[in-house]
């Protein structure tokens, strides 16, 4: 090291040391809080952690109770109503808990629908409603209502396969002459009958294509976390999720008709599947038409492929598509499937005249896709970028593109709070680059000063913030940036941090220097940091006047 680079790290000590332990404000205030909180009794400790939970999660609680109390009702309505009928003196209470099950399987085959039907949910979570209703929480209400599904699933088809089937069958001819001709006919049907009927088909075959598409849709198939031999291995990955869910068209088919061809209900006013149907099919298949009609061709206009494997792609602005920065929109590329959409967030700003996303190749569409685009790039002149890009003076033709959107998502909603904490993992930051923008926008527009926007990368792959391991590449960073004004690795002003974040100083640091702010946490990434990301904000919530409100971005 020569003398003058001596000199340099010396006089930038405070911004280096600074540096390498990244927003770590002294915890004073909270140690404080810590010491009082010690000698609170049991009873008020937990008092008050029941309080704060509460405050954070009485939405999802008052209509995850609402939707319970509503199963209960039905299945205990259900449940009473035929242990009035003749059927229930031989079948038993086999009977009664099938039915019950049934009435809540047709309640929840209904509103399963409603938390995938977009546009809707966009437009409500931007009313009064949003206040009440967590409509961002959206994809884990579907996921719960599946399990329910399951569940029903379980109770009905195993009730009348395994317990009153056998009942009915095995029931001596004179008391099923005296209870069951009027549902049965005169003749006491074998097992075989009861399967081969109208009821009998459509629901077993109902429960394979339910079997199918559960599986498929569960976490280790959806995700690939199941490494199957050849051929099998198609049945894992999103587009094996994504088609064995269109079975589910053929289900709600076969659900009218199996509720339509009752053994015990003969009054058509008494068969009521389709009327709990009704509704939410055609709220979604309006959906489905709205985009089929809505969507439409546009052209790319740029093209660029970043190391990484990200691909960039700008291309023409629909006249009527508005969007919020943090919203998203989905993609169909024809050249690659004529069937596939897939959601990618919106990295344009609203005011931009064009729209861009940006895609990692995590999957076969992916992969192809970023393929023909490839086609259409030019080789890079030398001297310039190594990027592959391409553009609308580009020789080769495009593939064109379908969009449909935008739809709304937790991001949108950063207007709504004093100070921001924008946490992207890798390709996890694309539905903040939007926003950022347009506040980058907003700042030229009022020609405020610098500070409003603070921006840190972390190259996590190497130690735990403070680590000695880590000291070496920070202090040669801190060189390179006293001398040259540039980050090393990135090549731009914003400093990459060799470490993983210290995320209770991050916020401790935020809660410091924004006392009594409302403080919005927004993050996409992988889920092991959103569970720790969000028990931090509750535990400062409750220790301190400045309120950190947590979101995750279903990625």
């Amino acid at each position: 090291m020569q003398l003058w680079q001596l000199e340099t790290l010396l006089l930038q000590k405070d911004t280096y040391l600074n540096y390498s332990q990244a927003l770590s404000y002294t915890s004073q205030a909270l140690s404080q809080n810590l010491h009082g909180l010690r000698y609170r009794g049991r009873i008020k400790r937990l008092s008050t952690k029941l309080i704060y939970f509460l405050q954070e999660n009485w939405r999802r609680i008052w209509v995850l109770m609402l939707w319970i109390m509503i199963m209960v009702g039905l299945f205990t309505w259900k449940f009473y109503q035929y242990k009035q009928k003749n059927a229930f003196k031989i079948m038993g209470y086999c009977l009664l808990t099938a039915k019950g099950a049934a009435e809540t399987l047709k309640f929840n085959m209904a509103l399963i629908l409603l938390p995938v039907c977009r546009n809707t949910i966009t437009w409500l979570r931007s009313s009064k409603m949003g206040y009440f209703v967590p409509f961002d929480d959206n994809i884990n209400f579907h996921k719960t209502i599946a399990a329910a599904i399951v569940v029903g699933i379980i109770l009905h088809a195993g009730n009348h396969l395994a317990c009153d089937f056998p009942r009915l069958i095995n029931e001596s001819d004179a008391t099923y002459s005296l209870y069951m001709t009027d549902d049965f006919g005169s003749h006491k049907p074998e097992y075989i009958d009861l399967v081969k009927g109208v009821e009998g088909v459509t629901g077993i075959l109902m429960l394979i294509f339910m079997i199918i598409a559960f599986t498929l849709a569960t976490r280790w198939f959806r995700r690939s976390l199941i490494k199957l031999p050849k051929p099998f291995d198609r049945l894992t990955g999103y587009n094996a999720f994504w088609y064995s869910h269109h079975l589910f068209a053929f289900v709600y088919i076969l659900l009218i008709i199996h509720g339509t061809f009752l053994y015990l209900v003969h009054h058509w006013y008494k068969k009521t599947t389709w009327m709990y149907l009704a509704v939410p099919v055609l709220l979604y298949a309006g959906e489905r038409t709205l985009r089929f009609f809505r969507s439409g061709f546009y052209s790319v206009r740029l093209v660029a492929i970043y190391p990484g494997n990200v691909l960039t792609l700008q291309m023409s602005k629909p006249p009527q598509f508005r969007y919020k920065s943090g919203q998203y929109m989905f993609v169909q590329c024809p050249a690659v499937s004529p069937f596939e959409w897939h959601p990618f967030s919106i990295t344009s700003a609203p005011d931009d005249d064009f729209l861009s996303i940006h895609i990692r190749q995590l999957g076969d569409w992916t992969h192809e896709l970023k393929r023909v685009f490839a086609e259409a790039c030019e080789l890079p002149i030398s001297g310039k970028s190594g990027l592959l890009r391409a553009d609308e003076n580009t020789k080769k033709s495009m593939p064109k593109l379908l969009i449909d959107g935008p739809y709304g998502a937790p991001a949108q909603d950063y207007r709504n709070y004093d100070v921001l904490l924008l946490v992207g993992l890798g390709i996890g930051a694309t539905p903040f680059i939007s926003i950022l923008k347009d506040l980058l926008n907003n700042i030229v527009k009022m020609e405020e000063q610098a500070g409003v926007i603070e921006m840190h990368n972390y190259l996590t792959s190497v130690y735990e913030e403070g680590d000695a391991r880590s000291a070496l590449i920070t202090m040669v960073q801190a060189l390179n940036h006293a001398k040259n004004g540039v980050d090393i690795v990135s090549g731009t002003r914003v400093r990459t941090h060799f470490a993983r974040p210290n995320w209770k100083k991050v916020l401790s640091k935020i809660g410091t220097k924004h006392a009594n702010a409302r403080i919005g946490v927004f993050y996409c990434g992988a889920p092991v940091l959103a569970k720790e990301l969000s028990k931090l904000c509750y535990d400062y919530n409750q220790k301190g006047s400045t309120k950190f409100e947590f979101h995750k971005e279903h990625f």
